[in-house]
């Protein structure tokens, strides 16, 4: 992602360009696999993609460093200069950065009115995601007693919030007991659960068949 223009599927599309003409250049020398592909992370580099994503490298932990005006100016100046301002880092991790949910405000958000803001199954209708709903689930629980005995109390299982497609949910049982569901039918594949879940309890794993979200109109 080029976090200063939102953007990164021309970047994701040449990486996949790159990995290919690598692959190919060693069928083509005979390899029949197993080694590592180091002629990917040569041309990887001496890409445009690389370039231009090294420029922008310090973008987001500008931001989070300085705040939007003082990390606004920091950018502008980094860009003007091609990236050559001293590389900023963030060095706490994203999962590490949640608050209990006792130190929060609930937030009363308006229901959707269809022209401005939309629900979730609107928007998951929108992205075309398919899964074969008798594979197994991709989203692996390391413990998968931690979302309900951890996260809920403390965190209020923050998974049915940041989940931009509503994958998770806290349902109650037959007992009436709290239960942590998984609609992985609904995957975007954004992974978020990944690398948000303060636990780290969440692995993504590719799914069967090439199951995902579809956009035509792209």
């Amino acid at each position: 992602l080029n976090f200063a223009k939102i953007k990164g599927l021309h970047t994701a599309m040449k990486s996949g360009l790159v990995a290919a003409e690598a692959v190919f250049e060693a069928l083509h020398q005979g390899d029949e696999g197993g080694r590592e592909l180091t002629a990917f992370t040569e041309k990887w580099e001496a890409s445009w993609a690389y370039r231009e994503l090294d420029e922008s490298r310090s973008f987001g932990p500008a931001i989070h460093k300085y705040g939007t005006v003082g990390g606004g100016a920091y950018n502008f100046l980094d860009q003007l200069v091609g990236g050559k301002l001293p590389t900023l880092h963030d060095t706490t991790p994203d999962h590490a950065t949640l608050k209990p949910a006792a130190e929060c405000e609930k937030i009363d958000y308006p229901k959707p009115d269809g022209k401005l803001s939309f629900d979730k199954p609107s928007s998951v209708f929108l992205s075309n995601t398919n899964h074969e709903e008798d594979q197994p689930c991709h989203l692996k629980l390391a413990d998968p007693e931690l979302p309900i005995r951890d996260n809920l109390p403390t965190y209020a299982e923050p998974a049915q919030r940041y989940c931009p497609v509503g994958v998770y949910e806290v349902v109650e049982d037959d007992a009436g007991q709290p239960k942590f569901q998984i609609n992985f039918q609904n995957c975007i594949h954004c992974k978020t659960c990944d690398i948000k879940d303060p636990a780290q309890n969440i692995t993504w794993v590719a799914p069967e068949g090439g199951g995902g979200p579809n956009y035509p109109n792209m």
